[in-house]
């Protein structure tokens, strides 16, 4: 490629593309702004506007109490059934409802309850730290004979370092369970897949991954995995943070037992969107959530003192929901629906190969590194690019270059393509700003302190 003559390369890609009308159907109030961070919050649908009026002045403000009985109360069912066009999942299996952490600790504590003699729990150490104090907090609340206290908890933890070095694979003991955390490669690219096989015996309880990982992009083999799963009996469980609205999911035909993720990336559900969690049918009557509120009763509206689940999925659900902002979440829903989630993938991996192509022509000169997979059939939706400088890099490109990525420790400055939103020529001009900054040693002012939001 001419460098010189790039953008017009950029800008010929953006003619061609189908996808491109979507652009204007979101807030876009700074056209000078390269928003390359979709994977960490959308940006905002302008139908989100107008049905976020809407639902204030005339489902509140005018239905009131009444706004329950006429629609409220299944929001979390209907958007499920929605989002679960875009995850592969058959109505009756998804619910809109609580946080991704709220959901994992209900869905891996259902999980460990369905195979109680077993004690190993899988995972690995590029999944995202949220779950694995998730999981951590199971291990010691399900090992405990009282409460678990502050106290307790400072004990918890000096123990677990104790265990840090347990096998090869990183594992953690409580009283009964075990995690095991399976390696990276490739200097935490990619999981070590091996160890990940040899793991998994007739011991293990529940695998439980990101499909997508948080920092380098990887994407796992989610019906190769899940098989590896059952051929031991053992229960898979998915995140599927980074790639709900990026890549296309196929939870039924990949035969996963559980799944959560949120709706305030790819989906474009605004900051702090509630998460979602997939159950699949077969076992949905045999588990049973830890959480037991009323939303998750059997006869909600009967207020008998003794809980009885409710059947399905819906048992699952635990106090009320926060309406308004998940009715916000349904106009991201409705445009990745109208768009496909073919269609968005196929931009989307144009459009990472196109970014890749750009790091290695403008960027490796100056000694960044790619920290996503080449391969488009093992990389999600986002990029990580690697440097020795990265945090200042990123303080710059935020601070002097409206450039809007975000970086992730140790040196991964993180970008997130949105295939909806993001245009080929704003790809290019964040990479020029970029090439900029480190060409001109601008990152240099800025002090290696991190900020607490990074």
């Amino acid at each position: 490629m001419d460098f010189s003559a790039a953008r017009d390369y950029a800008l010929g890609l953006d003619a061609s593309d189908p996808l491109a009308g979507f652009r204007q159907r979101f807030v876009i109030s700074d056209p000078s702004l390269v928003y390359l961070d979709g994977n960490s919050l959308g940006r905002l649908p302008q139908a989100a506007c107008e049905r976020m009026q809407e639902i204030v002045k005339e489902e509140w403000g005018a239905s009131l109490v009444r706004g329950w009985g006429q629609s409220w109360w299944e929001t979390p069912s209907r958007l499920g059934d929605k989002l679960g066009r875009i995850i592969g999942a058959a109505s009756g299996q998804a619910l809109v409802c609580d946080s991704v952490s709220t959901n994992l600790y209900k869905l891996a504590s259902a999980a460990l309850g369905l195979r109680p003699a077993r004690t190993k729990i899988i995972t690995d150490t590029l999944n995202f730290p949220s779950d694995l104090y998730i999981l951590q907090g199971i291990v010691e609340l399900m090992g405990q004979e009282r409460p678990l206290t502050a106290r307790h908890a400072k004990n918890a933890k000096e123990s677990r370092e104790n265990h840090k070095n347990l096998g090869a694979l990183g594992g953690l003991r409580g009283s009964k369970y075990e995690i095991i955390r399976i390696p990276s490669r490739d200097g935490g690219l990619t999981p070590d897949l091996d160890a990940l096989a040899a793991a998994v015996d007739e011991n293990t309880a529940l695998v439980t991954l990101s499909h997508v990982v948080f920092k380098s992009g990887y994407l796992y083999d989610m019906a190769g995995i899940t098989r590896l799963a059952h051929s031991k009996g053992a229960l898979a469980l998915w995140d599927l943070s980074h790639s709900a609205g990026a890549v296309p999911v196929a939870l039924d035909a990949c035969g996963a037992d559980f799944a959560v993720g949120c709706t305030y990336k790819y989906l474009n559900g605004g900051p702090g969107a509630s998460g979602f969690l997939y159950v699949n049918r077969a076992i949905q009557d045999e588990a049973l959530s830890p959480v037991w509120g009323w939303w998750g009763q059997d006869k909600p509206f009967d207020f008998a003192l003794d809980y009885a689940p409710a059947p399905g999925v819906k048992r699952f659900l635990s106090g009320s929901q926060p309406i308004l902002s998940m009715l916000a979440i349904e106009p991201g829903l409705d445009l990745t629906l109208e768009a496909g989630m073919d269609r968005i993938r196929d931009k989307s991996i144009r459009q990472t190969g196109y970014a890749i192509r750009l790091a290695d022509e403008i960027l490796a000169p100056l000694g960044f590194r790619l920290g996503s997979p080449r391969d488009p059939a093992l990389r999600g939706g986002h990029l990580s690019l690697r440097h020795a400088d990265g945090y200042r890099i990123n303080r710059a490109l935020i601070e002097e270059m409206n450039v809007i990525p975000d970086f992730r420790a140790p040196d991964n400055i993180r970008l997130g393509f949105a295939p909806l939103y993001t245009s080929f020529a704003e790809i290019w001009e964040g990479f020029e700003r970029l090439r900029r900054v480190v060409a001109e040693g601008r990152q240099a002012k800025y002090s290696r302190q991190r900020q607490i939001v990074t």
